[in-house]
């Protein structure tokens, strides 16, 4: 019996690390790609609309923009 329920807890653990590992595939195939930078962008745009300091305000997600998509 004691087999059988560590047998069903490493089944559990290979499961988490597998889906784990699904989360993570599409995060490497994002990297530099723009739609991993759209929220930054989506930030200084909103940013952007604020009269006065807006542009100045902005600064920092466009420079976290261009980092993540050059």
């Amino acid at each position: 019996m004691a087999l059988e329920v560590g047998n069903k807890t490493w089944r559990g653990w290979a499961a988490r690390l597998g889906v784990l590992g699904a989360l993570l595939a599409p995060c490497a195939g994002l990297t530099g790609c723009g739609l991993a930078a759209a929220p930054c962008r989506i930030a200084s745009a909103g940013l952007k609309i604020v009269p006065v300091v807006g542009h100045v305000a902005a600064a920092p997600t466009d420079a976290c923009a261009d980092v993540i998509d050059p």
